[in-house]
């Protein structure tokens, strides 16, 4: 499933191509949207933005378009009316005389007025987006000093999108590794410096990630390993995916582990020999 930094990137290409232009046409598969293809046609696209893992798309009408991906939705944008070649199933077509904009294979797909956005289920729960500018570390680490989530499992608490919105599978490994948290911990079993690094992390490579289209090493590391003829995979994360590869900073083997039945990938010296 995407996570914040992708969902963010996403929703950049959107508004690229389609935002403040006039809609030429517009296709929705969902039966209950149909009688909005008319209406919004001559409607412009007034703005384009990340909720989370959903993306909210603003008509100049009073109506909003509702999409969160899941597992399999994603959006592709192009410079012309035509369909990308893709098997995949569309959802939503929005063409513009600008470019085009297509949302496949998604199965989450509302239209909300301006006044119920705020109220929809998914959003109303949300907890600090971590790559929105204007989330502060401060904001970050009340969420992990909250008495609410401190006997909440991190490898658990860390994929809650109340908690913090846009933290995803690999963000949690990245996000405990570089602040040498055990997994296992809870908020209530860190140190006070362990909770300052995870508040710092959860917001730094959420955004590195979103800046660098899916990095979280950081950019000194990168030309490292590039010099030494590092694949992208090998140079991506610290942990995530790196199971029986060396620690970049120890030189211990990754190991990883399920929890929820969804891996989680650490450094057993940096993350458990305290």
């Amino acid at each position: 499933m995407p996570e914040g930094p992708e969902i963010w990137r996403a929703a950049d290409k959107i508004s690229q191509a389609v935002a403040g232009e006039e809609i030429i046409d517009l296709f929705f598969a969902f039966d209950e949207l149909k009688p909005f293809e008319e209406s919004l046609k001559g409607q412009k696209v007034s703005s384009v933005t990340p909720r989370g893992k959903a993306i909210i798309t603003a008509f100049d009408n009073d109506l909003n378009l509702y999409s969160h991906n899941q597992l399999y939705g994603k959006w592709l944008i192009s410079k012309t009316p035509e369909e990308p070649d893709t098997n995949r199933s569309l959802r939503v077509a929005i063409r513009t005389a600008k470019g085009s904009a297509f949302l496949y294979s998604a199965s989450e797909v509302e239209m909300l007025k301006d006044t119920e956005v705020s109220d929809h289920p998914y959003i109303k729960k949300l907890g600090p987006d971590v790559v929105h500018p204007e989330t502060t570390y401060e904001q970050v680490l009340q969420r992990y000093k909250d008495d609410n989530f401190k006997n909440r499992k991190l490898a658990t608490l860390l994929l809650d999108q109340g908690f913090l919105s846009g933290v995803g599978n690999y963000l949690r490994s990245e996000i405990m590794f570089c602040a040498k948290v055990d997994p296992d911990y809870r908020p209530k079993d860190c140190t006070d410096e362990q909770i300052e690094a995870l508040a710092h992390y959860s917001v730094e490579l959420s955004r590195r990630s979103y800046k660098t289209g899916g990095i979280t090493t950081e950019p000194e590391l990168v030309e490292a390993l590039k010099r030494e003829g590092s694949s992208r995979k090998e140079y991506r994360h610290y942990a995530y995916g790196r199971t029986g590869n060396p620690c970049y900073k120890c030189g211990k083997d990754i190991v990883e582990m399920k929890t929820g039945g969804r891996k989680i990938y650490y450094c057993e010296n940096r993350q458990k020999s305290g």
